[in-house]
C-alpha cells in the first residue's frame, strides 16, 4: 500500500511540474512578443529595488493595515514552503517527518513557527475576503473587476484559508496519533498552534485519526500542486514576477518621457537635409507608437503579467477620481488579456494569424487614453513600480501620429508648433513685438 502511495505521489508531482513549466514557457514567449529593450544600467540600484520593493514591500506600507496583512501572507507563502520540502521528500521516500530525527528539539520550534505563520495567513485571508465582499472597498469593487477577476481573487484567498486549515488539522491529528503510540508517527510533541486544537480530535479512534491525517496530508500537497498550476493563469503570478519586474523598473526621474529617435531624426533631417540617409524610406519605422502588443516593449508586457490588480494605481489616478473612464489597472488587465489572446492564436496556427483585432480600440479606447494627464501617479503608487504610463503614451502616439486622431485643440497646437515652432498662433517674426510695444510705452 505504501509503495502505491509513493508512485501516485511521484506521478502527481511530475504532472504538476510538467504543466507548470509548459505554461511558464508560454508566458515567456508572450512577453518576448514585445519589442527589444536593453536594460543593463546601474545593477546596484536595481538590486536595491528588488530588496526594498519586492522583498521588503516598501511601497505597500503607505497603507499600514493591508500592508501588515499582506506581509503575513507573503512571509507565510515564502517560509512555509520550507516545510513543503519535507512533505515532498516524505511523499517520494515513503517516510514521515523525515527531518525530525536529524534536528531533534529544533524541529518542534521550526514547525511551531510555521504554524504561527499559517494561522496568520489564515486570519489575514479571512480579513481580505471580508474587505472585498462585505465591506466592499471601492478600489476592490470597480467595474473592471466584475466577473472573473473578482472570482479569481476570492478563489485564491479561499484556497489559502483551506490549505492553512488542512496543515493545522493534519498536525493536530498527528499529535493525537503520537499519544496513541501509532506506528509510523514518531513523538515530536505538540506544536504551538495545532496543539491547541488537538483536543477536538482526542475522542477519535486510531483508524479515524490516520484517515483524517492522511486525507489532510494528501489534500494539502495536492492543493499546493494545483495552486502552482493555477498561478500562471491568475493575477497572483505577481508572486513570481514581482522580483524581476522590480529589478527592471525605471530608474530615470519620474515622469520623464522617452523621445522617439525616429521623430528626432525627422526634425534633424528637416533642419539639416545633408544628414538624411540616401534611402530615407528604409529608415522609417514600421509604426509610430503602438497599436498592438507587438509594438510595446517586453518590459511593458512583463508589467502586465506582474499586475496584481490591487487598484492602488487607479485609486491615485486624478483622471479616475474626477469620473473619467481611465483606469490604469484596466490598462494593464487589457494588455494581459490581449497577450493571452495573441498567444492562443499562435498556439493554434503555429504563427500569428491576423484576427482583425488590436490592443488599441478593441481593448483600450481613445477616451481612456485622452483622459491621462501623464502625471505618473499610477507608477508611483504601484508596489512594484509597474508602468501603465508607458503603455498609454505609446498607444496615444499611435493615435496621433498614425491615425491623426486627436482633439481639435491638440491639432491646433500641433499645427502651431509645426509652423511657428511654438504652441501659440504667432509668427516667429512677431514674437518680440510685445517687448517693442512695452519699450514704446
Amino acid at each position: 500500500m505504501q509503495i502505491v502511495q509513493q508512485i501516485l505521489f511521484v506521478l502527481l508531482a511530475v504532472a504538476a511540474t510538467f504543466l507548470f513549466v509548459r505554461k511558464v514557457r508560454e508566458i515567456r514567449r508572450n512577453i518576448n512578443l514585445g519589442k527589444d529593450l536593453e536594460i543593463k544600467d546601474n545593477p546596484s540600484a536595481r538590486w536595491k529595488n528588488v530588496l526594498l520593493l519586492a522583498f521588503g514591500q516598501k511601497k505597500m506600507f503607505k497603507r499600514m493595515t493591508p500592508a501588515i496583512l499582506h506581509f503575513f501572507v507573503y512571509a507565510g507563502f515564502v517560509i512555509i514552503n520550507i516545510e513543503i520540502l519535507e512533505i515532498i521528500l516524505d511523499g517520494i521516500l515513503g517516510t514521515h517527518r523525515l527531518f525530525a530525527p536529524y534536528i531533534g528539539g529544533l524541529y518542534n520550534v521550526l514547525v511551531g513557527f510555521f504554524e504561527i505563520l499559517a494561522a496568520l495567513v489564515l486570519v489575514s485571508c479571512v480579513i481580505f475576503l471580508i474587505r472585498r465582499n462585505i465591506l466592499k472597498l471601492k478600489r476592490l469593487n470597480q467595474s473592471e473587476l466584475d466577473g472573473w477577476p473578482k472570482t479569481d481573487a476570492n478563489l485564491i484567498l479561499t484556497t489559502e484559508v483551506v490549505l492553512m486549515a488542512l496543515l493545522l488539522t493534519m498536525n493536530a491529528a498527528d499529535y493525537n496519533l503520537q499519544q496513541l503510540g501509532a506506528h509510523h508517527y514518531q513523538d515530536t510533541g505538540a506544536f504551538w498552534v495545532s496543539g491547541l486544537i488537538a483536543p477536538l480530535f482526542s475522542g477519535m479512534s486510531e483508524t479515524g485519526l490516520v484517515l483524517l491525517e492522511r486525507t489532510c496530508w494528501w489534500l494539502h500537497i495536492a492543493g499546493i500542486f494545483a495552486f502552482l498550476n493555477y498561478l500562471p493563469y491568475s493575477k497572483h503570478l505577481h508572486i513570481v514576477l514581482a522580483f524581476p519586474n522590480a529589478y527592471y523598473a525605471k530608474l530615470v526621474p519620474q515622469g520623464k518621457m522617452v523621445n522617439m529617435p525616429e521623430i528626432q531624426n525627422e526634425v534633424l533631417y528637416m533642419m539639416e537635409p545633408d544628414k538624411a540617409p540616401a534611402d530615407a524610406a528604409a529608415a522609417e519605422p514600421h509604426r509610430f507608437g503602438a497599436k498592438d502588443i507587438t509594438d510595446l516593449s517586453w518590459k511593458s508586457l512583463m508589467d502586465a503579467y506582474s499586475c496584481t490588480e490591487c487598484g492602488r494605481c487607479t485609486a491615485n489616478c486624478p483622471a479616475n477620481m474626477t469620473g473619467k473612464k481611465l483606469s490604469p489597472r484596466k490598462i494593464m488587465m487589457d494588455t494581459r488579456d490581449r497577450m493571452e489572446e495573441v498567444g492562443k492564436n499562435i498556439d493554434k496556427n503555429k504563427t500569428f494569424v491576423d484576427d482583425g483585432k488590436s490592443l488599441l480600440h478593441d481593448y483600450i479606447t481613445t477616451e481612456e487614453l485622452r483622459a491621462c494627464t501623464s502625471c505618473n501617479a499610477c507608477v508611483e503608487a504601484c508596489p512594484v513600480s509597474i508602468d501603465p504610463l508607458s503603455i498609454i503614451l505609446d498607444l496615444r502616439r499611435n493615435l496621433v501620429m498614425e491615425e491623426s486622431n486627436a482633439p481639435q485643440e491638440w491639432n491646433s497646437m500641433f499645427s502651431n508648433i509645426e509652423n511657428n515652432m511654438a504652441p501659440w498662433k504667432f509668427s516667429p517674426d512677431d514674437r518680440d513685438k510685445w517687448a517693442e510695444e512695452l519699450a514704446a510705452s
